[in-house]
């Protein structure tokens, strides 16, 4: 059963990476290692598993449990730990989220299935039969993760609101619709339903825009390198401070111009290289199809590290 059983998706939540031996397989030591420093930080909430920035696509149903098994056992006492959900098949999708509860998760955050990319969002009725297969499988509240609608894997407003009305147990959304104007009207109109589902961006490029539109919370893969940063701007745009928000995002700018160049698909990549020039992971594998970038770019994460004024070793400050 889960830990945190009142555990409500708000705050700061970073999506963590995934560590590698050169061999491919996982590096459970590093990974804990890893998990525990932005799990601890003073300020965040709760931690993201097999997401996207741990390479989930990549990585077999024993792999995800013993992810999710090692995470529970490095903070699951100290930290609610969320677990991804991304699979094609809606039977697997269950059988994923099952695991998770048993294993100790407090939430799970589900992925659209790739299958639904050629129309699904003209057919609402498969996201609301996937999201209630899984809910039919664990009571374990639910972030779902809205993708851009010009990825055809988005969710239509309505669909959205037909979801949460027949899937109690949705109780977040992760917002990476990169539409301002639809991003505002998730906030205004969702965070003030009857049954309030709380909106976390995803809009790592722009974080500091997207916050001040009154976003509960960030879910957010750069928060696996500057989660103590993500806090600090987090806290200021919730106490209206503009000229201290402004302070943090002028340090966060250089990351994340650097993290979400072109070609996007590498902003874990370049996350992990990040870390290596930290000290704080020893190496940084991929599994393929993503594949390790070269000097420049990682000369230009170092340049964006300094602009930043996080030092190697640098201490992220950790709650008590």
């Amino acid at each position: 059963m889960p830990r945190f059983k009142d555990f409500r998706p708000a705050g700061v939540i970073p999506a963590t990476l995934l560590a590698l031996n050169e061999d491919m397989s996982i590096d459970e030591r590093q990974t804990r290692k890893h998990l525990r420093d932005c799990a601890l930080v003073d300020g965040v909430s709760a931690v993201t598993v097999n997401g996207h920035a741990s390479e989930v696509h990549a990585c077999s149903f024993p792999e995800q449990q013993q992810i999710l098994a090692a995470s529970m056992a490095e903070v699951g006492d100290r930290i609610p730990v969320i677990n991804g959900i991304y699979t094609d098949g809606s039977i697997e999708a269950a059988r994923l989220a099952a695991m998770a509860d048993k294993e100790g998760a407090s939430a799970l955050l589900v992925f659209p299935p790739n299958s639904m990319a050629m129309g699904g969002h003209l057919r609402p009725d498969m996201a609301i039969a996937h999201y209630r297969r899984i809910a039919d499988a664990t009571d374990l509240p639910i972030i779902a993760f809205q993708y851009p609608m010009a990825s055809h894997l988005g969710y239509a407003f309505d669909t959205l609101l037909a979801l949460f009305d027949k899937v109690p147990s949705i109780a977040a959304i992760k917002d990476w619709s990169n539409d301002a104007m639809l991003h505002e009207k998730h906030i205004r109109t969702f965070q003030n339903l009857p049954r309030p589902v709380n909106v976390l961006t995803t809009h790592s490029s722009w974080l500091m825009a997207s916050l001040t539109l009154g976003c509960n919370g960030l879910l957010s893969g750069s928060g696996s390198v500057i989660a103590d940063l993500q806090v600090a701007l987090f806290r200021a745009v919730q106490a209206g401070d503009l000229k201290a928000a402004q302070a943090v995002n002028d340090r966060i700018y250089p990351l994340s111009q650097a993290f979400y160049a072109p070609p996007f698909l590498d902003m874990h990549n370049r996350m992990k290289e990040a870390l290596v020039l930290l000290g704080r992971i020893d190496k940084a594998v991929v599994r393929p199809p993503l594949m390790k970038i070269g000097d420049a770019e990682i000369e230009r994460i170092r340049s964006a590290l300094d602009q930043a004024g996080i030092a190697r070793e640098g201490a992220l400050r950790l709650a008590a």
